[in-house]
């Protein structure tokens, strides 16, 4: 366990690093596809592996939009964007998120959730309820006059495993759970409009996938490209563009088509807010301590 630690320790400092060279983008008028590659690149220069691919939310879009191989999407003025990212060392994962505002209207709504994120964090320790958390962001939103996405959660992380059961609310609720010493958690709050629904909906298509099952394959391109997914990702999320971008051709694309039919793999459809609100985030990851936790992306 020791050891796993350290590589967790290791993927946090990449991730801060990372985080950093984010903040310094000139977003304004970049296409999202190269936001995606230039994360995922940095992420690969300084000797991790992305956790999962790049999102980045635009405006109401809260989580799970990645680039396609083909995407024109040209970030606009006077939006909020988020860019949500991980680092894996040996499948030890730290993930994180920060938003930028181009438009300084929604400034507060970004210093309600990166404030909800800091109270988050200082009140973790073990015995604690994570609803007790929740309330926290909750109350801390509320505060600056917004409001919390009720939907969304934070979610603990085990090795090679990015949501591993437990989560943490960003509202005050019934979880029975409690943060345990030597867990590590993603810590990510998400705020939006007093007057928003405060709840996130599915919007196909989905760009972002997981490997459920090598079984159901009828061709043997389809198994073969199961077998590369597998082996490549293994249970870690992938992005089509990865896949089709590496292996674009014909049979590729009938290939992957097959293995969604057959739920040989799994979309994570995007998430947008139900209103159309627009969404701030923060996040870190943290290890719970004995005596509180410690922020491993910071």
């Amino acid at each position: 366990m020791v050891e796993d630690f350290t590589k967790f320790e290791t993927s946090g400092r990449i991730l801060s690093r990372v985080r950093e060279h984010v903040r310094r983008l000139p977003i304004r008028g970049m296409s999202v596809l190269r936001v995606c590659e230039e994360v995922e690149m940095k992420i690969c220069e300084l000797g991790g592996g992305p956790a999962f691919p790049c999102n980045v939310g635009i405006n109401e879009v809260a989580a799970h939009y990645t680039s396609p191989w083909n995407d024109k999407t040209i970030i606009p003025d006077s939006s909020l964007v988020k860019i949500d990212f991980g680092v894996e060392v040996d499948g030890c994962i730290t993930d994180t998120s920060i938003t930028l505002s181009l438009n300084p209207a929604y400034d507060s709504m970004v210093v309600a959730a990166e404030a909800a994120l800091g109270e988050a964090v200082a009140a973790v320790a073990p015995g604690r309820k994570l609803s007790d958390v929740g309330g926290i962001v909750e109350q801390a939103i509320t505060r600056y006059g917004f409001r919390p996405i009720r939907n969304l959660t934070g979610h603990k992380i085990q090795r090679y495993v990015l949501h591993a059961g437990k989560s943490v609310p960003n509202v005050k609720g019934i979880e029975s759970g409690r943060f345990e010493t030597g867990e590590i958690y993603a810590i990510e709050p998400f705020a939006t409009y007093r007057d928003a629904e405060g709840f996130v909906k599915e919007r196909m298509p989905a760009y972002i996938f997981r490997f459920v099952r090598m079984k159901g394959a009828r061709s043997v391109h389809a198994r073969d490209l199961a077998a590369y997914i597998q082996t490549r990702y293994k249970s870690l999320p992938f992005a089509s563009r990865w896949v089709l971008k590496d292996r674009r051709d014909s049979e590729t694309n009938a290939a992957f088509l097959e293995l969604l039919e057959n739920r040989s793999i799994a979309g994570y459809p995007v998430l947008v807010e139900a209103s159309g609100a627009i969404v701030a985030q923060a996040e870190h990851t943290i290890l719970v301590t004995e005596d509180g936790c410690r922020v491993l992306t910071a």
